[in-house]
């Protein structure tokens, strides 16, 4: 199953994520390489919000990923929420 994970970012976010984009990238890169984070990036015109994809078991994953990200712990991320995604044509 697949899940999507969407965050709403605060305003000015670009410059605001430059102290923590290492940190964050190398935790998603992690997650990542474990097979869990599939797809990632930030929205544009505007960078008010990002998306993550996540395929698991449950949405525990992203959770727990949100949870623990270098952006939402140092305040970067306004809101955010988990929703099950059905896919029917792809992986």
């Amino acid at each position: 199953m697949y899940y999507i994970l969407f965050y709403k970012t605060v305003d000015n976010y670009i410059e605001k994520r430059i102290p923590f984009r290492q940190q964050h990238l190398d935790y998603a890169r992690e997650s990542h390489r474990r097979g869990e984070l599939v797809l990632a990036g930030a929205l544009a015109d505007p960078a008010d919000s990002a998306v993550l994809v996540f395929k698991g078991e449950s949405s525990i994953i992203a959770e727990e990923f949100a949870k623990n990200d270098p952006y939402v712990l140092n305040g970067l991320i306004v809101e955010w929420r988990v929703r099950p995604w059905t896919v029917v044509i792809g992986e």
